[in-house]
């Protein structure tokens, strides 16, 4: 579940917190909003935003080999 906070302060800073966005997709999440709230000071990634997301694949084969007895 992707989930977006905002901490809004009394002195205007304005704390945003990304959670259940694997990977740095999360900057194009946060993009648009964050161009409406103005300059961005600090970031912090999270262990999320490092992580990759896994892929998995199967393959299967055969052989067959038939004795001649």
């Amino acid at each position: 579940m992707e989930t977006l906070e905002f901490i809004i302060y009394p002195d205007g800073r304005v704390e945003e917190k990304v959670t259940g966005i694997v990977g740095a997709s999360c900057t194009q999440v946060t993009a648009a909003i964050e161009a409406q709230l103005g300059r961005v000071v600090n970031q912090e990634p999270t262990s999320e935003y490092f992580a990759q997301e896994v892929q998995q694949s199967t393959t299967a084969s055969a052989e067959v080999k038939f004795s001649n007895w």
